[in-house]
């Protein structure tokens, strides 16, 4: 996987896709900053999911975004998505390879290297390490630090996702310990002061 270093964000979807997100969301990537959108969806069924997916994919396609799909690896099938996320619950990667090949797969690591590990030996794609803050978008259950992403960078050469309750006052802290993209959700999608685009433009 390249990194492009101008575009360090990895967007998450809000909760509940409004009919303007469309129009955020494409406002957003013209940006170039987000190298990877992820369509995470808890409460919605097969069929709809499939519908906001479709539409979210073109818009990726046109701005060269990366499109994932949390959990969901017969989603990412169905989508002919560029790849899927995985938390420690969810399907296994060996399981997830064979559905959908070559495509990129991520790996939820929490603050453990030994999942970390696990992870690699597995060949996942990128390993996405936190909370390192607390989050409004879901209850932290695992806190990271700074010392984990330097751990994590000795032991390989995967890319690194931060994750949890990031925003325009801590982003820069975790860039400068070698975090290759910052996983955002709420920051953007759930900011009363900012609108998406605006929040997206604070992030340098």
């Amino acid at each position: 996987m390249r990194i492009n270093k101008k575009k360090f964000i990895y967007l998450i979807s809000p909760k509940k896709i409004r009919n303007s997100f469309y129009d955020d969301l494409i406002k957003i990537l013209k940006l170039k900053k987000v190298s990877f959108f992820q369509l995470r969806l808890k409460n919605t069924n097969f069929k709809n999911k499939l519908i906001i997916g479709k539409k979210i994919q073109k818009i990726c396609r046109r701005y060269k975004t990366k499109f994932l799909i949390n959990d969901d690896v017969s989603l990412a099938k169905k989508l002919d998505a560029d790849g899927c996320h995985l938390g420690q619950n969810d399907m296994n990667i060996l399981e997830a390879r064979k559905l959908i090949g070559n495509k990129i797969i991520g790996i939820t690591c929490h603050n453990s290297i030994k999942l970390a590990k696990v992870a690699i030996r597995n060949n996942a794609d990128y390993l996405a390490f936190g909370a390192f803050n607390s989050s409004i978008t879901k209850k932290v259950r695992y806190k990271a630090s700074t010392t984990l992403l330097k751990r994590a960078k000795k032991i390989t050469k995967s890319p690194i996702v931060a994750i949890g309750g990031i925003n325009s006052n801590n982003y820069k802290k975790l860039l400068l310990n070698k975090a290759n993209f910052l996983a955002i959700s709420g920051y953007v999608w759930m900011n009363k002061k900012l609108k998406p685009l605006d929040a997206i433009k604070k992030l340098k």
